[in-house]
């Protein structure tokens, strides 16, 4: 008697590039309390990163969201800034995420042409970060990567664990 196996891989439509991406790997946490961004993948914290955050606490949203839409050297549509320019202030890379029912058009992880508003409550809503920083990320985090925005006084590898992120101690 043979028994035939049968691989089967599922694609996604929001995951046009093949199979799509392991639950929680990559996984992004941005910690509001802290003002840090850390990116997590193959079962541990890769790097952490300083951001800005909403001016008002409460308008960078906080939840689990899914990254939608990718671009690099984004539109600036508010201000009718082309990408590329120095005077643009989403920077040179945009990492949109659905939050609030939106499509990834308006929130995101984003650079900035102010490198000195890192760190600070200073933005419309989004997560700001130095350009080399989010160029860095920017072919790291695939469209469908998990990211989940909190305020916590916990560590980055206690959050990626309890998020299931990461796998536990033991």
């Amino acid at each position: 008697m043979s028994i035939l196996l049968i691989s089967v891989s599922i694609l996604s439509p929001i995951w046009p590039l093949g199979e799509n991406p392991l639950p929680g790997d990559p996984f992004v946490i941005v910690n509001k309390d802290k003002k840090q961004m850390a990116f997590l993948s193959e079962n541990e914290v890769k790097a952490v990163f300083p951001v800005a955050i909403g001016k008002e606490r409460s308008l960078t949203p906080e939840g689990t969201f899914t990254i939608t839409v990718k671009a690099a050297n984004p539109y600036y549509r508010k201000k009718n800034i082309i990408g590329g320019s120095k005077e643009n202030p989403l920077g040179t890379r945009w990492i949109g995420f659905d939050a609030d029912g939106t499509d990834g058009r308006i929130y995101g992880l984003h650079g900035t042409n102010r490198p000195e508003s890192i760190g600070k409550n200073i933005t419309a809503g989004c997560v700001r970060l130095d350009n080399s920083n989010i160029e860095t990320l920017f072919g790291q985090i695939p469209i469908g990567t998990k990211i989940l925005i909190l305020s916590s006084e916990k560590d980055f590898t206690t959050i990626g664990r309890e998020a299931g992120a990461l796998k536990k101690e033991g």
